[in-house]
């Protein structure tokens, strides 16, 4: 197809004024390969290129926007599909016991069979875990113990503290913490530390442990 030199002059003119190929290819309704064509010895001055990178740069920042809405779209499509999935799951003791196996299969200590261990530092995790075992069986409270890893920036008390929110052990049961070295090259904000829990009863630990080996077997493995 043939195009008017006044079409092509004023492609030249925009490309001129900082217009990117795409722009051109699409105002005057013509392939990007026919405006790269016309306009490849071009050469642009300070302000063209100024608004070209301009351009660039918005089209960047909407090409995220619209990844965003997407990517936000489907999470909310998934949070809905688990919602109603976990509304089905019949909750009962022994699926406790059999979650809480799984997280001290994880996070617990498989060193040793005389008592229940288990360290983390995610907030939800940890209190996951004693909802978990509560749920599971008739606890001794006084039977918990706590201590906290922590680092030489953070204040041992408010640490202290904050896990004994989440856990709901009473601080006389947390034991000294351990301090951590560090080189100061490196402060994560909002970093709790690590906790790590201890409840002394080797059976539970025994049947825990029991709970996830069968699973194992039951599913084949």
């Amino acid at each position: 197809m043939s195009y008017s030199i006044e079409t092509k002059g004023k492609a030249l003119k925009l490309r001129l004024k900082g217009y990117s190929l795409n722009e051109v290819s699409h105002l005057f309704k013509i392939s990007k390969s026919t405006a790269s064509a016309w306009l490849k010895n071009i050469n642009l001055d300070q302000k063209a290129q100024n608004r070209l990178k301009r351009r660039h740069i918005l089209g960047q920042y909407k090409a995220m926007k619209t990844a965003k809405s997407k990517r936000d779209l489907m999470k909310n499509k998934i949070d809905k599909i688990s919602s109603n999935s976990i509304k089905n799951i019949k909750l009962n003791k022994e699926l406790f016991k059999l979650l809480c196996s799984f997280l001290f299969w994880t996070e617990g200590g498989k060193s040793t069979d005389s008592y229940v261990f288990f360290t983390n530092s995610d907030p939800k995790m940890v209190a996951t875990f004693v909802k978990l075992i509560r749920n599971s069986y008739k606890l001794d409270e006084r039977k918990f113990r706590a201590m906290v890893h922590i680092h030489e920036y953070h204040n041992e008390k408010d640490i202290k503290d904050f896990w004994s929110q989440v856990t709901n052990i009473p601080l006389t049961q947390f034991s000294k913490s351990y301090k951590k070295n560090n080189t100061g090259k490196r402060i994560r904000d909002n970093y709790m530390g690590t906790i790590r829990i201890r409840y002394y009863d080797y059976k539970i630990a025994l049947e825990l442990r029991s709970f996830y080996n069968t699973f194992v077997q039951v599913i084949g493995l």
